[in-house]
């Protein structure tokens, strides 16, 4: 997109002479290390996005689960998220490596409001975070030891606006193709629905 388009926003001024400034209600929201109200949403959410960038100005944003709870609160500035088996692409954890920068979307299933976390992390195989973050007898590879610099709730309006915990307005699977090519060509070969194949890979990452 050229920056030389008058439709383009390229400054901040821009931004701001746009949608105005903040207000101050919005701005004191902030907090500097996590609260009591943060940590037990935390400690509650079983969902998160982790945002990173790449020493070349890329950027990713990846989903990280697992039981309620399991990134673990150390202390008012320290978080230790886990990373567990999986299909070893490590987009986010490669930028880490390059890029300390780490930004957290922690979600709880049916409410509204989101906490949002920025800082900076290390990857680490400590021996007693690797057992603090241990889940049914199984360690993670390693795991991101988080220094906390920025906490604020994000607002409700996203998940109002996307009805997304409204099941009555949820699509029908069966008419969702899978953004998996894997999911989309075994369905072909096999000629059976993606649906169908979804599930079944599905079941099989609860094997691990």
């Amino acid at each position: 997109m050229s920056t030389t388009d008058q439709h383009t926003i390229s400054s901040v001024q821009d931004l701001r002479d746009l949608v105005g400034e903040p207000l101050e209600r919005v701005r004191t929201k902030e907090l500097p290390a996590l609260d009591a109200r943060a940590i037990s949403f935390i400690e509650t959410a079983p969902f998160l996005v982790l945002a990173t960038s790449a020493a070349d100005g890329s950027s990713d944003a990846s989903p990280k689960g697992g039981p309620p709870g399991f990134v673990k609160v150390l202390d008012e500035k320290r978080l230790a998220l886990p990373d567990f088996p999986g299909n070893r692409r490590f987009d986010g954890w490669q930028n880490l490596v390059e890029r300390p920068g780490i930004g957290l979307l922690f979600v709880i299933p049916g409410i509204t409001e989101t906490l949002r976390v920025n800082g900076s992390a290390q990857l680490t195989r400590d021996p007693d975070l690797l057992e603090a973050c241990e889940v049914d007898g199984k360690f993670p590879w390693f795991v991101a030891d988080i220094r906390v610099e920025q906490v604020f709730s994000h607002c409700s309006k996203a998940f109002l606006r996307s009805g997304l915990w409204k099941p009555d307005s949820w699509p029908d699977p069966a008419g969702v193709l899978s953004p998996s090519r894997t999911i989309a060509e075994r369905a072909v070969a096999e000629k059976r629905p993606e649906p169908e194949i979804r599930e079944e890979v599905d079941r099989s990452y609860e094997l691990y």
